[in-house]
């Protein structure tokens, strides 16, 4: 069994700020250390994406401290909040593709390659996959042919029905469906953007997202216009990945229930 921790959506700001009444520093802060007690035999963390919430070189500074402080590897995608420039020169480990998009694949064990997806349009709240991204991620399932993969991305390529948040998805997916249409080796769909517990399944392919680190968005079928807000506990998720199954616990990391046996 290999195991990977998924994080989204930090949105930090520069240190001695708040969001909406809460620290992001704090927050994540309160996630590492959980983190590191208890997961310290993960194989890696992957956070996909709005990591800082203006995109701010001194929010990424202060994101990087404390990601550094995870005693597990970590990789991060960008989203829509993001400077990729920032981005860049804050973490110069970082890959990017040739068209310096923020693209790579990573070995997750078991066999399974990660794919790491780009769909931040810069000044837009939306996201894109153009037709290089596509291509990119068409020649990268074409080099890996059969083996297993999962593909992670900030925005989803399709509606969950919260309807402020549908006009803010992967508008267009049609490269990302174009590039993917056919294949049977995608084991499952890791997004964020939605700071939602969202599973299910989008042409056959399982999928999941989970509460952001930062802020939430309510669970409202019926607001327009606006993003309703809340501030229900943040969570990280606990991905276990075997051969023949892919399990995701969501961990309310601040939930401070008393726990007993039953």
């Amino acid at each position: 069994m290999q195991k990977f921790i998924h994080i989204t959506d930090t949105h930090f700001v520069p240190p001695g700020n708040l969001l909406y009444g809460l620290n992001p520093i704090d927050r994540l802060a309160l996630c590492v250390a959980d983190v590191n007690r208890n997961h310290p035999d993960a194989a890696f963390a992957i956070v996909t994406g709005d990591l800082a919430h203006k995109g701010e070189m001194e929010a990424y500074a202060a994101l990087k401290r404390e990601f550094d402080k995870l005693v597990i590897p970590y990789h991060l995608l960008v989203g829509n909040h993001d400077d990729r420039e920032n981005f860049r020169t804050t973490f110069p480990q970082a890959k990017f593709d040739e068209n310096g998009f923020v693209q790579y694949t990573l070995d997750m064990g078991e066999g399974v390659t990660g794919i790491c997806l780009d769909t931040n349009e810069p000044g837009k709240p939306w996201g894109t996959f153009c037709e290089k991204r596509g291509a990119w991620l068409k020649a990268t399932l074409d080099r890996l042919g059969d083996r297993p993969v999962m593909i992670f991305i900030h925005h989803p390529p399709f509606k969950v029905r919260l309807k402020r948040m549908d006009d803010i998805s992967l508008l267009d997916p049609q490269h990302f469906i174009k590039a993917i249409e056919g294949r049977r080796n995608i084991r499952h769909l890791f997004f964020g953007h939605l700071h939602r517990p969202i599973a299910g399944a989008w042409r056959g392919i399982p999928l999941s997202t989970l509460r952001a680190t930062s802020h939430q968005v309510a669970l409202d079928f019926v607001i327009e216009g606006r993003i309703p807000g809340s501030h229900e506990p943040p969570a990280y998720g606990v991905c276990l990945l075997e051969e023949d199954q892919m399990i995701v616990h969501m961990h309310d990391f601040l939930d401070r229930t008393n726990t007993f046996l039953l």
